[in-house]
């Protein structure tokens, strides 16, 4: 848990209660029994109990029932955790105009998620599905793969997330840059990343979605990209404008995709991103690793400890932005 701590009231005397937007599996919180009430919520209950809730545990994160209750009658919780990195779900202009804290599970996904990206770049530069496929057919056809030492990565997104994936892709010897929503020191701003697409072998996006990020990688900037270069989408399926990258690799603008996230989640069986060529799809499972439930709630009870003795939090999003402000590149 890092960044730039939140100081609160403490809470009342009288109690708290924790509402939990469930998901399956539930959190474990028996370590909270006899220091709060807790109850449990789903789409159709959170309306009505938002009102009587002091913390909101968003444990479903794949869920928009808090953007779409928040703005009803009633007290709203002083304390929203979200149990993923993203926060798009649950904010509405209501909630970042109130004075309640909105936190995420920043230092939980970042290592998972950049050794996925590293995965998916060997996986390309050493053509492991054609060595899969040619052994399915018992054929022996000897190939040359791509080094990927030398080559040129850019990876859309400054937060914790990207800057792992740049450490973890440096050490494989690829050149990385980063962007970012501002430039400062080792992250250059939005206007450089059509310079930069074209220059590279690798293409990661990893940015949180916002109004200034939503359909950031469109027709225009495939058609930047070089034809052997690899695109990578690790952030928000609504950051990429999915029709552009289907035409991109039909014509084969692009060497290749592989896409974690989507616009419409779960895929549907008939979206035709499952059959075009050279495009990777996984089910928004690059930062889940074995354990990370436990991890996830371990954070929550931590902060909970914390918040309940009235200290500074950590991992506040900024709600106008929509993520944790990093100070500095080098700031975890």
């Amino acid at each position: 848990m890092t960044d730039a701590p939140e100081a609160l009231a403490a809470p009342d005397d009288d109690g708290i209660t924790l509402l939990v937007l469930d998901a399956d599996p539930p959190p474990r919180l028996g370590s909270l029994t006899g220091r709060a009430r807790i109850l449990h919520g789903d789409d159709s209950t959170i309306a009505r109990q938002l009102p009587v809730a002091d913390v909101l545990l968003v444990w479903d994160f794949l869920s928009d029932a808090v953007r779409r209750a928040w703005p009803g009658e009633g007290p709203r919780p002083r304390w929203v955790h979200t149990a993923s990195a993203g926060v798009d779900h649950l904010m509405c202009p209501e909630l970042a105009a109130s004075d309640t804290v909105v936190t995420n599970a920043r230092g939980i996904f970042e290592t998972p998620i950049a050794e996925y990206v590293a995965g998916l770049v060997l996986a390309s530069a050493k053509d492991f599905a054609g060595t899969n496929e040619l052994q399915r057919q018992r054929r022996w056809r000897h190939r040359e793969t791509r080094r990927v030492a030398g080559t040129r990565a850019v990876v859309a997104g400054s937060g914790p997330i990207g800057r792992a994936i740049a450490r973890t892709l440096g050490a494989l010897g690829v050149r990385v840059a980063v962007t970012g929503r501002t430039a400062r020191p080792g992250v250059h701003g939005p206007q450089d990343l059509l310079p930069l697409v074209a220059r590279a072998d690798w293409v990661v996006c990893a940015a949180p979605l916002s109004d200034a990020t939503r359909g950031m990688f469109d027709a225009r900037t495939f058609d930047a990209m070089s034809p052997s270069a690899y695109f990578v989408n690790v952030g928000r399926g609504q950051l990429v404008v999915e029709e552009d990258l289907l035409a991109a690799l039909r014509k084969r603008w692009i060497a290749g995709a592989a896409l974690d996230v989507f616009a419409h989640e779960p895929l549907p069986p008939e979206s035709p991103l499952w059959d075009v060529p050279g495009l990777t799809v996984s089910p928004h499972m690059s930062g889940d690793v074995v354990g990370w439930r436990d991890e996830l709630g371990s954070q929550f009870l931590e902060l909970f400890d914390v918040w309940a003795s009235g200290k500074p939090l950590a991992n506040v999003v900024d709600k106008n932005v929509g993520y944790v402000p990093s100070h500095d590149l080098t700031q975890d």
